[in-house]
C-alpha cells in the first residue's frame, strides 16, 4: 500500500457499512419477533390441523434463518468497525509523519520516499545537495545505529532526519498493508452460504467466524471499556450502559457466553447472547451425534439353544462400549435443548408469555446450566423464581409429555400468578444453575451443593434486582420458591452475600424441604411472616424426616416444624412431587404468595 492510497482511504465509510449492518441485524431481529411472537402466536391461538402445524414449522426455520442473519450481521460489523480502527490508526501515523515532514522542509512522495533540500552542516562553506531516501519497516537497534552513523557521515544536515521520516512511513505502510492482509481473508469468511437453508454446520462455523474476528479486532475491541474484573451485578449494569449502542451490538457480537451470563444486564440481552449461544451448541451436539456409526444390530438369537433366547451381538457390544454412554449424554443434552427452544415456540399457548433464556451451558456446574423466564422479569411487578432439587439437570429440565418437567412447572406458576394479577405484569423463572444431588442417599444428605449452588443464586437474585432498577428505577416483589433440596440451596442463598446488599426477595415459599440450614425464619433476612412451607404425606414425609436427621436443617429444624416460626400452608399435595398440579391447593398457595396477596393464602 502506498501512502496516496491510505491517505485517500476514508475509515468513515467502513464505519458507515458497519453501521448498514448493524441496521441489517436489528432489521433481521425485528422479523424473528414478529414471527415468533406475533405471526406464529396468532396461529397457534387461531388455527389448528395438520396445515396449521406444518406453516408453524415452516415459520420457525425461518424465524432460525433470521436469527442466523441477525448473528452474521452483529459479527459482519464488528468486523468492519475493527477494519476502520485499525486503518484509521495508520491513517493518523501517516498524517503526523507527513505534518512533521513537512515542518522541517522535507516532503514525503507518493511512493514512501522522502525528499530533502539542500542544505550545509556548520563549519562547511557549501550547501550540500538535497536528495530522496527510502525507508525500510521494522527498524532494530542495529539498523538505527546504522543510520544514525550514516547521518553523522551524510553532509546533509536534513539527511538523518528525511531518513526518520522515511522510516515511519514505512513503517506505517507496512502496518496498514498488514491490516488488510489480516482483515481480507476474515471479512470472506463471512460470506454465507449461497442457499436458503441454514444448517447445523452454518451455525457451527459461527463459532470459527467470531473467533477470528475476537482475534483480528483485537485493537478495537480493547478500545471498548471491559467489565469490571469481579464486578457487582450493580456494576455490570453500569458499564453496560454507558457503552455506545455500536460498543454493545459488537461486544455482543463476539462475547455472548460471558454477556449471556452477566448478571445485572437487562434481560433481553442475555436472552439474545444465550440464544445464539444455543443455536451453536445445539448445531455442534447434532453434528456429533450424526457424526456417530449407526447403532448394530443388538440381539442374536442364542446358537447354544439354551436361556436366554437372544444374546447381544459381539457387534453391538463394542459400539457401546465405544459410543454408548457419549450417545446418551449427547442425546440427554438435546433432549434438554429441545425442551428449551419447545417453550419459545409455545410462545402465546394459553396466554403464555415470551420467553428469556437469561442463562444456559450445557455442561455448567456439572447438570448443565438453564435459567428461563416466563414474561421479562425487568418490567414484572412480580417475580417469582423456582429452584428444582435433587435429580434436576438439563436433561430432565423438560419432563415428559404434557408435564413439562420443571419448565412446565414455572409455566404453571406463571398461569396461576398472572391469574391472581389482572393488570400487572408476573415473571416466574426455572433457576438451574448448580449442581443438584443425583441420588437421595448419599447425596441429598449433604449440604456441599447447597453450600456451592446458594452464593450463585444470591448473586443471580442482585442482578435481577440491578436490571429492574435500571429498566424502571424500581425493585419488583420478588418471591424465591425451593422444591426439596432446592429448598436447601436457597436456604444459604438467603443468608449470603453482605448486610451492604440490597434486599434480594420479599418471600420465601419451601415445597417438601428437608431443611434450609436454618433453624428460625427470622435467620433468612425476609421476616418470619414472609417465610412460607407447606409439606406432604408418604414420600414427602421421607425427603422432610431424612433432612432432619441428616442435619440439612440446623438443630434438626426443618421449615415445616412450627419452632421454625414461619407460616405453614395447607397443602394437598399427594407427595413430594405434586406440589405443582394444575388446580391444586398446593400451587394456588404459592402463586398467592408470589402475588403478594397474603390474604389469599390458606395456612394450617
Amino acid at each position: 500500500m502506498d501512502p496516496a492510497t491510505l491517505k485517500a482511504l476514508k475509515p468513515s465509510e467502513f464505519e458507515k457499512a458497519a453501521d448498514a449492518y448493524r441496521a441489517t441485524d436489528e432489521m433481521a431481529n425485528a422479523a424473528r419477533d414478529a414471527i415468533d411472537n406475533r405471526i406464529a402466536l396468532g396461529i397457534r391461538n387461531q388455527l389448528e390441523g395438520a396445515a396449521a402445524k406444518a406453516a408453524l414449522r415452516e415459520l420457525a426455520e425461518l424465524a432460525k434463518n433470521f436469527h442466523y442473519m441477525q448473528t452474521e450481521c452483529a459479527l459482519v460489523s464488528t468486523a468492519l468497525n475493527g477494519f476502520a480502527f485499525d486503518m484509521a490508526a495508520a491513517k493518523r501515523k501517516l498524517d503526523a509523519a507527513i505534518e512533521d515532514a513537512r515542518a522541517n522542509h522535507c516532503t514525503v512522495n507518493t511512493d514512501g520516499s522522502v525528499s530533502f533540500p539542500a542544505g550545509r552542516k556548520p563549519g562547511e562553506e557549501k550547501d550540500a545537495e538535497g536528495g530522496t531516501v527510502t525507508g525500510s519497516a521494522g527498524g532494530s537497534p542495529t539498523s538505527e545505529a546504522l543510520d544514525r552513523q550514516a547521518a553523522s557521515i551524510h553532509p546533509n544536515p536534513h539527511y538523518g532526519a528525511a531518513l526518520g521520516y522515511a522510516d515511519r512511513v514505512a513503517d506505517v505502510l507496512k502496518e496498514a498493508t498488514d491490516a488488510d492482509a489480516k482483515w481480507a481473508p476474515k471479512l470472506r469468511a463471512l460470506k454465507a452460504d449461497d442457499d436458503l437453508v441454514v444448517s447445523d454446520r452454518d451455525w457451527v462455523d459461527v463459532k470459527s467466524d467470531r473467533g477470528g474476528v475476537l482475534t483480528a479486532a483485537a485493537p478495537y475491541l480493547d478500545s471498548i471499556k471491559a467489565p469490571p474484573k469481579e464486578a457487582t451485578p450493580e456494576e455490570n449494569a453500569e458499564w453496560w450502559s454507558n457503552l455506545t449502542p455500536e460498543q454493545r451490538t459488537d461486544y455482543l457480537a463476539v462475547h455472548p457466553n460471558s454477556i449471556g451470563s452477566m448478571n445485572g444486564l437487562p434481560s433481553d440481552v442475555r436472552d439474545e447472547a444465550n440464544r445464539m449461544v444455543l443455536n451453536e451448541t445445539k448445531a455442534r451436539y447434532q453434528l456429533d451425534l450424526d457424526a456417530i456409526p449407526k447403532e448394530p444390530t443388538k440381539f442374536r438369537p442364542n446358537p447354544s439353544g439354551a436361556y436366554p433366547a437372544v444374546v447381544f451381538t459381539q457387534e453391538w457390544r463394542e459400539w457401546q462400549d465405544k459410543y454408548g454412554s457419549e450417545k446418551a449424554r449427547l442425546e440427554g443434552v438435546m433432549k434438554g435443548m429441545n425442551a428449551i427452544q419447545d417453550r419459545f415456540d409455545r410462545t402465546g399457548k394459553d396466554g403464555l408469555p415470551e420467553a428469556y433464556l437469561l442463562g444456559f451451558d450445557p455442561t455448567g456446574a456439572g447438570d448443565g446450566k438453564v435459567i428461563l423466564a416466563n414474561g421479562n422479569p425487568d418490567r414484572a411487578d412480580h417475580v417469582g423464581i423456582y429452584v428444582p432439587g435433587t435429580f434436576a439437570g438439563i436433561e430432565s429440565i423438560g419432563g415428559g409429555g404434557d408435564s413439562h418437567g420443571d419448565l412446565g412447572r414455572s409455566e404453571r406458576l406463571w398461569a396461576e400468578s398472572h391469574r391472581l394479577t389482572p393488570g400487572q405484569n408476573v415473571s416466574t423463572i426455572t433457576w438451574l444453575d448448580y449442581n443438584a444431588p443425583d441420588s437421595i442417599l448419599p447425596e441429598a444428605t449433604r449440604g456441599q451443593y447447597a453450600d456451592e449452588g446458594g452464593p450463585r443464586l444470591h448473586e443471580f437474585l442482585q442482578g435481577n434486582g440491578a436490571a429492574q432498577q435500571t429498566a424502571d428505577g424500581t425493585r419488583a416483589h420478588t418471591t424465591v420458591i425451593g422444591h426439596s433440596y432446592g429448598s436447601t440451596v436457597v436456604g444459604v442463598s438467603a443468608q449470603s452475600g453482605s448486610w451492604k446488599d440490597p434486599q434480594a426477595a420479599n418471600d420465601f415459599v419451601f415445597a417438601g424441604s428437608p431443611g434450609v440450614q436454618a433453624d428460625h425464619a427470622a435467620d433468612l433476612g425476609v421476616g418470619a411472616d414472609h417465610v412460607w412451607a407447606m409439606g406432604a404425606p408418604w414420600d414427602d414425609q421421607v425427603v422432610r424426616q431424612g433432612g432432619r436427621l441428616m442435619g440439612l436443617g440446623d438443630n434438626g429444624v426443618i421449615p415445616t416444624d412450627r419452632s421454625f416460626g414461619g407460616n405453614i400452608m395447607k397443602s394437598d399435595s399427594g407427595g413430594h412431587t405434586k406440589f405443582f398440579d394444575d388446580n391444586s391447593l398446593s400451587m394456588r398457595n404459592q402463586a398467592a404468595v408470589i402475588a403478594g396477596q397474603y390474604d389469599k393464602v390458606q395456612l394450617e
